[in-house]
């Protein structure tokens, strides 16, 4: 018997799949057309379309780009002050008797009048990236009142240590341990400025120390450290530092007063050697005085004038990053610089071991221990 094969245009037997098309949709993305045969969009069809996800990484690259952007505006903007009332250019004047923005503590100044001293003239030619600079150790470049402290410096550790956090930020600007700032204090001497002089001075907000450049007025009361550089300010209890240089015409803004020249501020500049004894001109006795390092002035001594008193100022290139400073041709806003090299006042050189205090009506023979002489300043 024959069986006749099926008709070609016949179905031999049920679907092997659903009549219909996929009742879910696919769950990943749409697999890529073959190459070749029919997958290609018709001319002007929609293509396929990029899923969302592959976008992420070049949206998140765009938006740190943004923010970064952002970020160093900020920052730019700010300027190098740190808060404090100075910004980048700017130099902040203080008077001698007011305590000036952001404060560390309540004044401990007893005094903050002392007649301001004109030092000579620079001599040669100068240039822009100059400062005037007075060694720290010069004898007449501090004033004070004889057997008078300028300062009352256990206030001011009294004044710290009732306030933890200020300490704290006051150890962190003189980098000393917080446990150590007061035998810090205590190891500075009290006198008076007789110069305007140049400083980076540091204010306290929000817990931290901000800083800012500052001119303190002549008359004002700090202590100063063994090299002769202002460390405190008394009026304030803000810690001082050397200035740092500042780009362009500089603006003054603060207080001012009537004596104030920028030709005539000074920045101060260690001394080479460690001072024994500070040479200064007690204004009101009309006197030199003798005072040692660290002392409150009970052991002043009265002296003799010295033979060089009140440091000239001379004009030199800077050779370290802290005594250099960038500025135009001196304007009505802008402060000249020059810087001098160290001098001391030694007759006699000095042994490491402190002199003894001289008698009344005695002429100091040396200010510091000197390793090696200097130059002395010209005669004001």
């Amino acid at each position: 018997m024959s069986v006749e094969p099926p008709s070609s245009g016949r179905p031999t037997g049920p679907p092997s799949g659903p009549l219909s098309g996929p009742s879910q949709p696919p769950s990943g993305p749409p697999s890529q057309p073959p190459s070749g045969g029919g997958g290609t969009p018709e001319p002007g069809g929609p293509g396929p379309r990029r899923p969302w996800w592959r976008s992420a990484p070049r949206i998140a690259a765009i938006t740190a780009v943004v923010v970064a952007a952002v970020v160093l505006a900020v920052v730019l903007s700010r300027g190098d002050g740190d808060g404090g009332p100075g910004q980048s250019g700017e130099v902040f004047l203080q008077a001698a008797d007011k305590p000036g923005p952001d404060p560390f503590t309540e004044s401990t100044a007893n005094d903050s009048s002392a007649p301001p001293a004109t030092p000579s003239p620079p001599t040669g030619s100068t240039s822009s990236n100059q400062l005037r600079g007075v060694d720290g150790g010069a004898p007449g470049l501090y004033g004070g009142t004889r057997n008078t402290s300028a300062c009352d410096v256990e206030q001011q550790v009294d004044y710290l240590r009732s306030a933890p956090d200020k300490n704290k930020a006051f150890a962190s600007v003189a980098r000393v341990d917080a446990a150590d700032v007061p035998a810090y204090l205590r190891s500075l001497t009290p006198v008076q400025l007789r110069l305007d002089t140049r400083v980076t001075n540091h204010g306290y907000v929000d817990g931290a120390a901000t800083s800012y450049q500052a001119v303190l007025q002549a008359g004002t009361a700090v202590l100063v450290d063994d090299r002769g550089e202002p460390r405190v300010r008394c009026a304030c209890g803000n810690p001082l530092t050397q200035p740092v240089p500042q780009q362009g015409t500089l603006k003054r803004t603060g207080d001012s007063w009537p004596s104030y020249r920028s030709s005539d501020v000074v920045v101060v500049t260690p001394s080479q050697t460690i001072i024994n004894v500070f040479v200064i001109y007690d204004a009101a006795g009309d006197e030199w005085v003798a005072r040692h390092r660290g002392d409150d002035g009970d052991k002043d001594r009265k002296t003799h004038r010295p033979a060089k008193p009140t440091p000239s100022v001379s004009a030199s290139t800077p050779t370290t990053p802290t005594t250099a400073e960038t500025s135009t041709p001196e304007t009505a806003t802008s402060e000249p610089t020059t810087s001098e090299p160290p001098t001391t006042e030694p007759e006699t050189p000095d042994t490491s071991t402190p002199p003894p205090p001289p008698e009344e009506d005695t002429t100091t023979t040396s200010q510091s221990a000197p390793t090696e002489a200097a130059p002395p300043s010209p005669e004001l």
